[in-house]
């Protein structure tokens, strides 16, 4: 835009331009500006890139190794090797809470059995034609039943196979020579002594005659229970009496 100013008279007009408009004015940016962007990105992000992907290139399957060099890690490898052949990973089966321990009981039972099952010893007719203890004592009664702690119970056994109640007072006490019949209630109603005269070694019959034990003392008796148990140590139980057999 352009304006005339006056001059003095006789001078010619001149022309003054003058400043445009702000909103015709074009920005202008400058080179370095215009440039920065431009080595950012053709400079800075490949020099990044190429130092992320060094390592990729650090190796090469192409590059020439020693054959000696090899060969020692490969015999290095195979050495005491082991192979295990797999026939089917479904074939394999992982269970667990399958352990079980054998308590000194346990084991101590089991020898029991093994030797009672075993015997072939003299049999309750032996043992009366030719007692080992030919002089009745209550006290070796004791001894010779103590020997047969934890034999199984066996119903209608009377030798160290296997016991029922008067098997083993039977065969206890042919070892003395005395003869017992095989029946706890038959064996019950042989001379009854006085409870306050009860001798270790006396026979305790107990449950109306339908079970029968050798005292032992202090309230306690050896005896064969029941099925699926052993001859053991237990207390006689209900109303019972005491018999001494040889009176």
């Amino acid at each position: 835009m352009f304006l005339t100013s006056p001059e003095p008279t006789g001078s010619r007009s001149a022309i003054v331009p003058l400043p445009a408009p702000a909103s015709t004015l074009t920005p202008r940016i400058g080179l370095k500006a215009r440039v920065l962007p431009i080595l950012v990105m053709g400079v800075a992000v490949p020099a990044i890139f190429c130092t992320v992907a060094l390592p990729a290139y650090a190796y090469s399957s192409a590059q020439p190794v020693d054959g000696r060099a090899t060969a020692a890690l490969e015999a290095y490898k195979t050495q005491d090797a082991q192979t295990v052949d797999v026939v089917s990973p479904a074939a394999i089966a992982v269970a667990r809470d399958d352990y079980t321990a054998t308590s000194a009981a346990d084991m101590r039972r089991s020898e029991l059995a093994a030797a009672a099952r075993a015997y072939s010893g003299p049999s309750v007719s032996d043992l009366l034609k030719n007692p080992p203890y030919p002089n009745y004592d209550p006290a070796t009664i004791v001894s010779i039943a103590e020997q047969y702690l934890g034999v199984p119970y066996v119903f209608g056994g009377n030798s160290p196979a296997g016991f029922d109640c008067s098997g083993l007072t039977q065969f206890v006490f042919a070892n003395v020579g005395i003869s017992l019949p095989h029946s706890s209630s038959a064996q019950g109603r042989m001379q009854a002594i006085d409870p306050a005269a009860a001798l270790p070694g006396d026979l305790v019959v107990l449950d109306g005659g339908h079970h029968v034990g050798i005292y032992i003392g202090g309230g306690q008796m050896i005896h064969a229970p029941m099925p699926g148990t052993v001859v053991r140590i237990g207390k006689p139980w209900g109303d019972y009496w005491f018999v001494r057999p040889g009176i």
